[in-house]
């Protein structure tokens, strides 16, 4: 997974999260995985932030 196809995702659920339609199991299970893509974002951006440390 790269950061821009999580960030794309997490857009996706934060579309559907604003739908009315949504059923509280699929409510539950979107901010389950909205958490981990948001986990899988800091990371990388940790990673990238020391990478870029090292190089200055």
């Amino acid at each position: 997974m790269t950061y821009e196809s999580a960030y794309a995702e997490l857009q996706q659920i934060v579309a559907d999260l604003q739908s009315e339609a949504i059923s509280i199991d699929a409510l539950a299970e979107k901010i389950a995985r909205a958490q981990e893509l948001i986990g899988f974002c800091r990371n990388k951006l940790r990673e990238t932030e020391d990478a870029t440390g090292k190089l200055i």
